[in-house]
């Protein structure tokens, strides 16, 4: 009669148990997998943990291959499944150091810390499938940008990508849209409702692909803010000049160019009081002095009291008598302070301590 206490659960492939040798009793050895079967256990071990496993970003094949084997591994006793996993966190304490998966993920990964131009080049030469969603890369293009994108590609493109925005960016992109344009796009997402998940992919591929297209621009800032940024440390008599000159010549131009320009005269309008101790913390005391005490038309007349409105009057005071004792001061050693009062405004702009009050166009 067979032994019952040997008769043991075996899955299919499952090798027969071996008895033990020290205690006589039967046992069970790991089954000999595969990889891509040991692969398929790890997958299915995490995903049972809960482990969130960005499958996705594997290339489409072996997202195939690996639901394939999924669906063909039947039963896994527990001594394979703790051999496999042993063998996984061996594997994992091991590793030293993981780089990217092909040119696309290195090029993710040095992203901002090489040159524009190689990283442009780089993509364009590799003409493979980046990692990763493409609707982010595209959520984070300015909405200016995407408008002109919007107008070059077809009303049903557009609605794709005005449906894969969040709400606040596609307004903003609706808003740099002619009318008619932003109505019919606006109503063809009423026609999206079909559109599958594999064309929106490829959809944000391709409009992704455009962005490495787009040769890189040399400069950082428009040529009215560049513009701009010199006349704000040219003398007065210098900046009017051009701006005049400008006006005859393009127009349009110099309002850009206007709107870009902020000088000392415009402390009043753009700075707010509460941002006075901040600035003047940023400035020498007697680079401030020569700048107010210099103050002779009345917009830098209007600047200086701003100033000493927005301090203390202890401290106002004590300039007041400074700026007297100082007596005349030469129209080229003002300006000279005056510029480096707005070079410690623009510091702060650009450290994001302080922003510049918006004014309505049709004022300045």
């Amino acid at each position: 009669m067979q032994d019952t206490n040997l008769v043991v659960q075996m899955s299919p492939g499952a090798q027969a148990p071996v008895a033990n040798t020290e205690t006589e009793a039967p046992g069970v050895v790991p089954r000999d997998l595969s990889n891509r079967e040991k692969a398929a256990v790890v997958v299915r071990l995490l995903l049972n943990e809960g482990a969130d496993i960005p499958l996705e970003e594997l290339p489409d094949l072996l997202q195939e291959q690996l639901t394939h084997q999924l669906g063909r591994m039947g039963l896994v006793d527990r001594v394979t499944l703790a051999s496999v996993a042993q063998e996984f966190a061996d594997a994992l304490d091991g590793v030293g150091l993981s780089f990217p998966h092909g040119l696309a993920g290195a090029l993710d990964a040095v992203n901002g810390q090489i040159a524009p131009s190689t990283a442009a080049r780089l993509r364009k030469v590799a003409g493979v499938r980046q990692i990763g969603d493409p609707w982010q890369r595209l959520r984070e293009v300015p909405a200016e940008d995407l408008a002109e994108m919007a107008k070059a590609e077809s009303t049903e493109v557009a609605a794709v990508m005005l449906s894969k925005l969040e709400t606040a960016k596609a307004a903003q992109l609706l808003g740099h849209l002619p009318g008619p344009t932003a109505r019919r796009i606006t109503y063809a997402v009423s026609k999206t409702t079909n559109v599958t998940p594999e064309a929106v992919e490829r959809i944000g591929w391709s409009l992704a692909a455009q962005l490495d297209q787009r040769p890189e621009p040399a400069f950082r800032d428009g040529p009215g803010a560049r513009v701009g940024a010199i006349l704000n440390q040219s003398a007065a008599a210098t900046r009017d000049g051009l701006l005049n000159a400008l006006d005859e010549e393009d127009a349009e131009f110099a309002n850009t160019v206007r709107q870009s320009i902020f000088i000392f005269s415009h402390v009043p309008q753009r700075i707010r009081s509460v941002d006075i101790p901040a600035i003047l913390r940023g400035v020498d005391q007697p680079v401030l002095v020569t700048a107010m005490a210099g103050a002779s038309t009345d917009e830098d007349l209007a600047t200086a009291e701003f100033i000493l409105a927005n301090m203390s009057s202890r401290m106002a005071d004590n300039l007041r008598e400074e700026m007297t004792e100082r007596g005349r001061v030469k129209q080229s050693d003002a300006e000279d302070a005056m510029s480096q009062i707005v070079a410690a405004i623009r510091t702060l702009m650009d450290d994001g301590t302080i922003t510049l009050v918006e004014t309505d166009e049709s004022e300045e």
